[in-house]
């Protein structure tokens, strides 16, 4: 497997203006953001280091509960108190923009670049570039979409000053590559709620979650489960602790726990995708997924159970996707990726994993019929197998 720094370094020859962003540093950077799934009071100084990272001005992370209309995390650097007061005047015009990107069914890996996406004469006309972003001399904004459900909206907002110029193919390059390890660390962080846990208490706090966790080693062996994870275990529908080995009960799935647990073990910059949303549930009942979190990259995960490499959160609504009711789900797959009523059924169908032949037979339609469905359906959502698109929709 080649190293993730390889890209960025081919382009910038490990500098960006002045910024050494070395494989040290990089590995560093990414253990802080994993530190602030267990500790959200650690999201400053990571902030304060990715920053630099991107040639960054200021920086935003916000994680919000639309549901309730609260923030669970809302974190900034570099604004100052007329940027975040400006900001706030003109959050109407951002979110008008946003949602006209969204509405292109692009994927979230996608960044949005102001730049890039907005015309010259927008740009020149909008009242929030004029009175809020030019006093402050920031000359492009990137966000960086971590969640996006009917229920969570999280994002990283970096914005670039005139002296760095607008953003580089080098710095999207940067958040691409941090993209997985901030989503993790953020939906992770939604799990808990976004609260700190003590570190000399840190089964008694997993024990309070509703969610199942377990601790392993590098082998996979079960070190620590949650009062949670032990009824999934005693039921085995989902996960399995065979010989006190952690695995999943679906082959696909065990086989990606098992990578990613090894992944954590040897290298957590190297986790990426793997390991993020991995669906373990059968087509019966709701679905429940698992997250991987390395554990042993740094003092501050290490010290909580220094024998343990990876935490694996368990439950049916990690994300906050599925606590919609099937109707709600469909409407916002047609909303979000434009898919036809038809579409969007079928869509339903395969995300319950079970495969194409039963999702005609429950549909009542040919099998044919439900792979032109995906034919389209993965035009529009930008995926190529049907794997890519479960994970996409999850």
């Amino acid at each position: 497997m080649g190293s993730p720094w390889g890209a960025i370094q081919k382009q910038s020859g490990g500098q960006a203006q002045g910024y050494n962003l070395s494989p040290h540093t990089l590995s560093d950077l990414i253990g802080s953001i994993y530190d602030c799934a267990l500790d959200p009071s650690q999201w400053e100084r990571t902030l304060a280091q990715i920053m630099p990272a991107m040639c960054g001005e200021s920086i935003i992370l916000s994680l919000n509960d639309l549901r309730r209309d609260r923030l669970l995390i809302d974190k900034s650097l570099g604004w100052g108190q007329f940027g975040v007061e400006e900001r706030q005047k003109h959050i109407p015009e951002i979110h008008a923009r946003l949602n006209e990107w969204f509405a292109k069914g692009l994927s979230l890996d996608a960044p949005f670049i102001a730049s890039r996406e907005l015309s010259p004469s927008y740009l020149e006309d909008s009242a929030y570039v004029q009175h809020c972003l030019k006093p402050l001399g920031i000359v492009d904004v990137m966000h960086l979409f971590l969640m996006y459900t009917p229920s969570h909206f999280s994002e990283i907002v970096v914005s670039r000053h005139q002296r760095h110029g607008i953003v580089t193919e080098r710095e999207i390059e940067i958040g691409i590559l941090l993209l997985p390890h901030l989503r993790r660390a953020v939906t992770i962080s939604n799990v808990l709620d976004a609260c700190a846990i003590e570190r000399a208490r840190i089964e008694a706090a997993f024990d309070a979650l509703r969610c199942g966790v377990v601790l392993t080693d590098s082998d996979g062996r079960i070190l620590h489960a949650n009062r949670s994870a032990e009824r999934m275990l005693q039921v085995g529908a989902a996960v399995q602790g065979t010989g006190g080995i952690l695995t999943a009960k679906a082959p696909s799935a065990a086989r990606e726990l098992g990578k990613a647990i090894r992944l954590a073990a040897r290298n957590e910059t190297m986790l990426g995708k793997t390991g993020l949303a991995i669906r373990l549930a059968g087509p019966e009942g709701a679905p429940v997924f698992a997250h991987v979190l390395p554990m042993n990259g740094s003092d501050l995960r290490a010290q909580l159970r220094p024998e343990a490499v990876a935490a694996i959160f368990i439950g049916p609504s990690i994300t906050a996707t599925f606590d919609l009711t099937p109707a709600e789900t469909k409407e916002y797959l047609r909303g979000r990726f434009g898919l036809t009523r038809a579409e969007a059924e079928v869509a339903w169908e395969i995300l319950k994993g079970d495969g194409r032949n039963a999702a005609a037979a429950r549909l009542g339609i040919a099998a044919t019929t439900v792979r032109a469905h995906l034919t389209s359906i993965f035009e529009k959502t930008g995926v190529r197998r049907q794997a890519e698109l479960v994970r996409l929709l999850t």
